[in-house]
């Protein structure tokens, strides 16, 4: 991908750089201003809301072309169809390997911290309109309704609709037609290298606003929602969080180990994109900086086209720790008893209903209220609870399954022996050495 530099030359021209000039500085400064606004003055935070929805519009209307550029380019560029086939296969079973594993991990630490116990909430004392919408949309998560999703109903209709499943679908396809059309399709992939330079130029122009995009939604968040909620479901929302850490440093760091790199330096090498993840609370704003870095990682270019985009919607491990988590904490905190087999029942129902989550804010509640409705052990009414705190736990949901694909990146390029490894270690240890030129 051409858009990317690594050299000695890009690493002192960004070391000269000011700290204020930082991209991941700005964004961190517009996240504690706008936690103070939302803080000190709730109506104007909320009020900014505007700011961030702008940003996610504006990088959203450039994902879709960009996924299927770069989808396109790297199958087409591919001498042998069976590669990609080989790629796709090989990143679904490690998705569905480390997805399951995360749902038994989650349901291991709800049921060894027990955050709900205690609480004795009555489901009937809570207000069942205020996630009425969410269940309506919850209905609509089976798993035939998912795959027939994925064929869009016209081309057009794939890049207008925001379905990233459904661009990657297209991109697939057009991507073997133009290998099978051989050398006398090199002019269109020619043509589609080049349109990809120019959105990740455009993404570069969007970013530069980011930190203002940052800045407004956490505003707004801790406005609407403001501290006393946090407060209030904080034993749930810790508990949560430190498993997702201990899920990221010790469950994926041992996946990165085993393939022979640190999951703590690729954090720090991916640390710009995780303040905006953490600041927007969803990871799609951020797909095209990631899938750039990637490869400037070392990455072939095929795997990182092929892996993050489908990663996106079945790599979700944050997901799928929140979904057995909040199934049992609702469960605890309504006194609703859950055998064994019923909590297994729930991993069986989260590994279909996950797979429709995607990683924009939200989705996990509307895959909770459908995982809750598929059990039909713990009351659907009882997700009100979490109403509050959602877009606190999307943060960590975001963060989780972000790493997640980012390890399922560099793991899956090594199985297919084209992961750059001295380079990889190279721009790990010296993560300011990769300059992305858009």
């Amino acid at each position: 991908m051409s858009a990317i530099t690594s050299d000695s030359t890009a690493g002192a021209q960004i070391a000269t750089k000011r700290w204020y000039g930082q991209l991941y500085i700005q964004v961190l400064i517009g996240i504690a201003l706008g936690a103070l606004i939302g803080y000190a003055w709730p109506d104007a935070g909320i009020a900014l809301k505007p700011l961030g929805d702008a940003l996610i519009k504006m990088i959203k209307m450039a994902i879709a072309p960009i996924v299927f550029l770069t989808v396109v380019h790297g199958i087409a560029s591919l001498g042998d169809m069976r590669k990609a086939g080989r790629i796709g296969v090989k990143a679904l079973l490690y998705f569905e390997v480390t997805t399951t594993i995360a749902l038994i991990f989650g349901l291991i630490v709800v049921n060894v911290l027990r955050p709900g116990v205690g609480m004795h909430v009555s489901p009937e004392s809570l207000d069942s309109k205020l996630v009425a919408s969410y269940v309506t949309q919850s209905h609509d998560q089976s798993i035939v309704a998912f795959l027939m999703n994925v064929i869009p109903s016209t081309v057009g209709e794939a890049f207008t609709s925001g379905d990233t499943l459904q661009v990657l679908f297209i991109a697939v396809l057009f991507g073997v037609a133009l290998q099978r059309f051989q050398d006398k399709g090199k002019p269109v992939l020619d043509l589609i290298e080049r349109l990809s330079r120019v959105f990740f130029i455009l993404i570069g122009m969007i970013m530069r606003i980011a930190p203002i995009g940052a800045f407004g939604a956490m505003a707004f968040t801790i406005g609407k929602y403001g501290t006393g909620t946090i407060l209030t479901l904080s034993q749930f929302m810790l508990t949560f969080y430190a498993a997702c850490l201990l899920f990221i440093f010790v469950g994926l760091g041992v996946v990165a180990r085993l393939a022979g790199f640190s999951v703590v330096k690729l954090v720090r090498y991916l640390r710009e994109e995780l303040l905006l993840v953490f600041g927007l609370s969803g990871s799609e704003s951020v797909m095209p900086r990631f899938m750039a870095k990637m490869v400037a990682a070392g990455c072939s270019e095929s795997t990182v086209g092929l892996v993050i985009p489908t990663g996106y919607t079945f790599n979700l491990d944050g997901t799928c720790i929140y979904l057995t988590m909040a199934a049992v904490f609702l469960a605890q905190a309504t006194d609703t008893p859950l055998s064994l087999l019923q909590q297994i029942g729930i991993i069986v129902v989260c590994l279909l209903t996950s797979k429709g989550a995607a990683a924009i804010p939200g989705s996990g509640f509307i895959v909770l209220a459908a995982t809750l409705g598929s059990v039909g052990h713990v009351p659907v009414a009882s997700i009100a609870l979490l109403l509050g705190i959602d877009r606190f736990m999307s943060e960590a949901r975001a963060l989780t399954n972000f790493i997640g694909t980012a390890v399922a990146t560099i793991v899956v390029s090594k199985w297919e022996g084209e992961l750059d490894v001295e380079h990889l270690a190279h721009v790990l240890d010296n993560p300011n050495g990769v300059k992305l030129s858009f």
